[in-house]
This record gives structure tokens, C-alpha cells and sequence, in this order.
């Protein structure tokens, strides 16, 4: 994911990402997920916390989230393949839910990806996976 992606643009004619289609909302939500996943594989924080609302990103624990990339075979085997399911919105967010799958587990998992606005760009504001 580069830095020209859409991540640094904003709808001006709807600041608030709740009034985003939905097709505008999974352009940027796909490209952010696969990132997170990669990253996640790879177990590098520093990137995995880049598009990550500063919030979010301080309340981040590094020893934990690299505790958890060094001993959790789902954090370090996503399947790069995954579903979407849908957005939900509320407030000044949009949570968008995926179908996720590991590479060495069976099963599947729920993905969450709440989206917001942060100085003019889009920014993470929570992922997890259950």
C-alpha cells in the first residue's frame, strides 16, 4: 500500500465517512485490511500501526502486540484471502466486518475495522479479530 493510496483522500462533499457510499467505504476499508493482515503475517508493528488514528495507535501496547505477533499462530498465518460482509454505521464511524480465515487453524474468524476522519484523512480507529 503506498502513500497515494486512497487513504489520504477525503469525500469533501461528505466529510463524515458515514455518509460514504459503501462502495467508497470498502475502496479504502479492502486496502487497509490487506495491509493489516500482511503485516500482521510478517509480525512488523511498525507498519501495522501506520494508518492507525493516533489514539488508537498510542493506546496500542508495543510489547504486547509484538508478544502477541511472536506467540499467536492466528496473528502470524492470515489467510490474505478473506470476505466481506458488510458496514455498519454509526456516529462519526463505520465498523466494515470480514470473513477471515487462517492459513494453519481450521475455522473462520469475524474481522472488524472501525473507519473514521483524522485530519482530513482516513484512519483506523480499531481492529480486531474474534
Amino acid at each position: 500500500m503506498s502513500d497515494t493510496s486512497a487513504d489520504n483522500v477525503v469525500n469533501l462533499h461528505q466529510p463524515n465517512i458515514t455518509e460514504w457510499s459503501d462502495e467508497e467505504i470498502r475502496e479504502i476499508a479492502d486496502k487497509y485490511w490487506a495491509h493489516l493482515v500482511k503485516m500482521s503475517n510478517e509480525a512488523n508493528y511498525g507498519e501495522f500501526v501506520r494508518y492507525f488514528a493516533r489514539e488508537f495507535a498510542l493506546a496500542m501496547n508495543t510489547v504486547v502486540v509484538n508478544h502477541q505477533f511472536a506467540n499467536s499462530e492466528l496473528a502470524r498465518h492470515l489467510d490474505e484471502n478473506f470476505d466481506y460482509l458488510g458496514i455498519i454505521r454509526r456516529g462519526e464511524h463505520v465498523t466494515v466486518l470480514y470473513r477471515q480465515r487462517c492459513t494453519v487453524k481450521e475455522g473462520e474468524w469475524l474481522g472488524r475495522l472501525v473507519l473514521g476522519i483524522e485530519d482530513g484523512k482516513v484512519k483506523i480507529f480499531g481492529a480486531t479479530i474474534f
